[in-house]
């Protein structure tokens, strides 16, 4: 039986406020009949009557089908109705729906006019606006569109209107700024008030390294208006205007970074009628993002008392959010919450990673029974150390984790809990940096949309969640901000240019470059062309400011650039340099030029700008050369053989094909005499893994995967991670802090090895923009005997499941309606098309996939000590054990040593053989 599921609008279920022309339509097929395949849809749209009919359309699109009916028109309900025909000759039908939004800022012109209060510069005091309006005839529908500069939570009768927070979001104010809509349900019969609270937020509140107030503005204002339809026919608009009151309310202070101050003993204190403010509507724009909520609550796993006496409350989670306090206490009586990510060696509560953020909420108690929460900042924490309970009292705190309420779009586990964990903390920390903008951090005074980060990030990001609303959102603010004279802002929205009081720096390379990664990662995978056309004069700025900096070569080799930032073969002793990797600035410049040149290139193709293309060919392949020239000897080794520039030569293909096999082994030798260990940072670590398996040495990878030592992933598990770190070494093993003044315990970017544990080991990669058509090629490592994928493709649900164990493989795979699969089986030739459907594949093997006790990482004394070995040193490396100098290396790994001498590799391969056969 034919179903049609997940219908869509602009990526989201019956979106309420849609501000889109020409909205997209989707939808996904399911069948119990195999090989499924859409070849015709009927589309209808209707809102007081119908306003489009496609008729039937001979087509296997079903995804982002453009709407092209009569104008829509703003404030309206529309169904729309969509019917299926399959090549099995199935037939389906399902509708679902929308309601437009304004349409236009402009709309809220002689209905509603800004306001703010007149409260002084230095009152901290968060404004309320209020405005009593009655109602006398029955409703049929109501609708609030509002907008801020600051953020603002809106109340009915006291009541709050929403569960969502941090409304408008963060823009470019100036140049941007979200509206919201919200169904009002709870409008009652006679007197009624509505009322607004602001907070400084990102508008006017403290941001930045060292935190300096007023980057946008340095008073708060509101813009609402609230239409009821009535049952009769009529409609009636309650604004804002000057017949607004304004109160100081119970928040006496609110700032992102530092935390929030409650007097919950004080009334709201009328000051005035609200006055006029101009800032204009022509930078409105409905809401695009997903709105953030309050997406997990989480209880106190463990109150305790610190060795200094502090009394602790931990979550077990590090978090983004705030804990919500339920207690009865006395008037008076102030309870101070101070919020951390971690205890530091002895113990205790630990705030030195947090910069100049205080990061604390403070409540003055009334004395009846109350649950607080704090409105307009937020924390990155795991522990709360709370001051002021009395003897006796009792006290419950919830953590609300926050984050912009994206639909999950996959799962994976697979048989190593310590991977499971890995990827629970990679989840964990891109929901709590996904707080309206792409962040870096969520805990102290930075917490910035760094493009670095999401350049590195959002290929992984996309597996997790539906991130298309988030991203394309930003994707919006990065055009706002963007300068044709710097290129890009190095974060956005762009608080550090010389116009918001910062440097106004130029851009850089891979910082920069999310300018043409994202929209094409974000096309790839949604199958959206719609994100080119709207990003592709932005792509062609970052472009264009690059190609304007290189030099006579055809290079770019000046100013400022991060490099492989955070690498850890630096080998300066520099502090300014502390942070960047040993790995050419300016190689790692030009692998990210022939990046964007050749996703330029295929963009200007899709979009059909022939000249375009013709241009970003023949630059790439200009460049290419030009590069190869100065970085690539004749004999194929790199002028910076880092384990960063190897890896980036080798999977942006900057090397010629010839040389990529030995450029692969000293690849693997580095990491080697690093005693598997990475040293690479931001740039070089997304692709470390996946240029390993894509040149022969998927073991190494992962070997580096299930790494527990420093630096590698799972030593952040085996040390109580619940995130990812900024850093390899942000704890190290006695439990202490890493020195750097940057350390944050929650940072996305070095997530980005999930990409590879999905496509690489579990082995889904797309064909066809969408996943319309993909692939499935699981390669197994050695320590991994199972693995389980899911993903939630624009098409439908993919799943990929590979067993390695006594003696069999299987291999269990889903393909979703309207799709089609290549699969290649583990240990198997040739490659098997499918079409939908649900498919086991089963059969024997000799291969085990079990860790060995004894491998290559095991130190030299270890061999030498072990009964099985000693025979065999003696018979094949005669005199080795009697070496004086042997005692300088008893404590390397294997390993390590082989990095020098690789001929002796078998004959080490055969005594761990014998070691581990003479105990099984």
């Amino acid at each position: 039986m034919l179903t049609l599921y997940d219908l869509t609008a602009e990526y989201k279920t019956e979106p309420l406020g849609l501000d889109e022309a020409q909205p997209r339509f989707s939808w996904k097929l399911r069948s119990d009949i195999p090989n499924t395949a859409q070849n015709a849809f009927r589309l209808t749209v209707s809102g007081g009557g119908e306003v489009w009919d496609t008729g039937k359309v001979e087509s296997g699109q079903s995804i982002i089908i453009e709407y092209a009916g009569a104008g829509l028109k703003p404030c309206t309900q529309y169904e729309w109705r969509v019917t299926v025909w399959t090549d099995q000759g199935e037939t389906a039908s399902a509708a679902s729906g929308f309601e437009t939004g304004l349409m236009c800022g402009k709309s809220f012109i002689g209905a509603a006019n800004w306001i703010t209060h007149g409260f002084a510069k230095d009152d901290t005091a968060c404004p309320v606006f209020a405005k009593q309006f009655s109602v006398s005839k029955p409703v049929q529908r109501a609708r609030l569109y509002s907008t801020a500069l600051g953020v603002y939570e809106a109340e009915l009768n006291g009541e709050k209107i929403s569960d969502t927070y941090f409304a408008p979001g963060w823009t470019s104010y100036h140049k941007r700024l979200q509206y919201q809509t919200y169904a009002v349900d709870t409008l009652r019969m006679g007197e009624n008030c509505i009322s607004f609270t602001l907070g400084n937020g990102w508008y006017k509140g403290a941001l930045g390294f060292m935190p300096t107030p007023n980057h946008y503005g340095d008073t708060t204002a509101l813009l609402a208006m609230l239409v009821i339809w009535y049952g009769d026919g009529t409609r009636e608009t309650i604004g804002t205007g000057e017949d607004w009151d304004v109160y100081k309310g119970s928040i006496l202070f609110s700032e992102v970074y530092d935390g929030e101050i409650q007097d919950t003993r004080l009334p709201e204190q009328y000051t005035g009628r609200s006055l006029p403010f101009e800032h204009g509507y022509e930078m409105l724009t409905g809401q695009e993002n997903e709105p953030v909520r309050c997406i997990m609550r989480l209880p106190v796993t463990k109150e305790f008392t610190a060795p200094n006496g502090d009394r602790l409350f931990d979550f077990s989670q590090n978090l983004t959010g705030w804990a919500e306090v339920r207690v009865k206490g006395n008037a008076g009586q102030k309870l101070v919450l101070r919020h951390a990510e971690s205890l530091d060696e002895n113990g205790n509560f630990y705030t030195g990673n947090l910069s100049f953020a205080k990061a604390t909420d403070t409540y003055i108690l009334n004395g009846s029974e109350q649950i607080l929460r704090p409105h307009f900042t937020f924390h990155g924490f795991r522990y709360v150390c709370l001051e002021g309970l009395e003897e006796g009292q009792t006290i419950e705190l919830t953590a609300c984790h926050l984050s912009t309420d994206l639909k999950p779009a996959g799962s994976f586990s697979c048989s190593d809990k310590r991977v499971n964990r890995l990827r629970e903390n990679i989840l964990w920390s891109q929901r709590n940096n996904y707080l309206d903008v792409p962040t870096d951090c969520p805990q102290r005074s930075e917490r910035l949309g760094w493009t670095g980060d999401a350049t590195a990030f959002t290929p992984t990001a996309a597996f997790h969640q539906n991130i298309m609303p988030f991203m394309r959102k930003w994707m919006r603010d990065l055009c706002a901000d963007q300068d044709k004279a710097t290129g890009m802002a190095q974060v956005v929205p762009d608080i550090l240019s010389a116009g918001a009081g910062g440097s106004g720096q130029n851009g850089a390379a891979y910082w920069g470059d999310a300018a043409t990664v994202i929209p094409w990662t974000l096309y790839e995978v949604y199958g959206d062309k719609r994100v080119l056309e709207e990003q592709y004069e932005s792509m062609k700025v970052w472009a264009e400011f690059v190609r304007g900096r290189c030099n006579e070569k055809g290079l770019w080799q000046s100013g400022f650039q991060y490099g492989d930032w955070l690498g850890l073969d630096s080998e300066s002793n520099k502090l300014a340099d502390e942070r960047k990797g040993a790995t050419d600035d300016y190689f790692v410049a030009n692998i990210c030029y022939l990046w964007t040149l050749n996703i330029m290139a295929d963009t200007a193709r899709i979009l059909g700008k022939t000249e375009d293309q013709e241009l970003y060919e023949t630059l790439r392949a200009g460049t290419l050369d030009a590069f190869r020239d100065e970085y690539v000897t004749k004999t194929g080794r790199l002028v910076s053989e880092t384990q960063t520039a190897m890896t980036l030569a080798l999977h942006f293909n900057a090397v010629d094909e010839r040389f990529k096999p030995a450029l692969a082994e000293r690849l693997v030798q580095n990491i080697a005499a690093h005693k598997t260990h990475l040293t690479t940072g931001f740039v070089g670590t997304p692709y470390l893994c996946l240029a390993l398996s894509d040149n022969g040495m998927h073991d190494i990878a992962g070997k580096l995967l299930l790494q527990e030592e420093d630096p590698g992933w799972l030593y952040e598990v085996k040390m109580g991670a619940t995130t990812v770190w900024e850093r390899w070494n942000s704890i190290m093993p006695d439990g202490s802090f890493n020195p750097a003044n940057m350390n944050s315990l929650d940072h996305y970017a070095y997530g980005s090895i999930a990409y590879w544990i999905y496509t690489r080991m579990c082995g889904l990669r797309l064909l066809e923009p969408g996943y319309r058509k993909f692939e499935v090629v699981p390669h197994f490592i050695k320590g991994i005997t199972r693995a389980e994928l899911e993903y939630e493709s624009v098409y439908g649900t993919i799943k990929v499941a590979w067993r390695c164990e006594k003696g069999l493989i299987t291999v269990d795979l889903s393909v979703p309606g309207n799709t089609r699969a290549v699969l290649t089986l583990p240990e198997r030739t040739g490659q098997l098309e499918l079409g939908s459907g649900e498919y086991h594949y089963e059969y024997a093997t000799e291969t085990r996939l079990e860790q060995d006790r004894y491998t290559m990482e095991i130190p030299l004394h270890t061999m030498l000590e072990h009964p099985a070995a000693i025979p065999l040193l003696k018979q094949y490396m005669p005199g080795m054990l009697d070496n004086p100098m042997i005692q300088y290396v008893m404590n390397e790994p294997i390993s390590a040593m082989l990095a020098y001498a690789q001929e002796a590799k078998p004959l080490y391969e055969m005594i761990l053989k014998a070691m581990n056969e003479s105990e099984s």
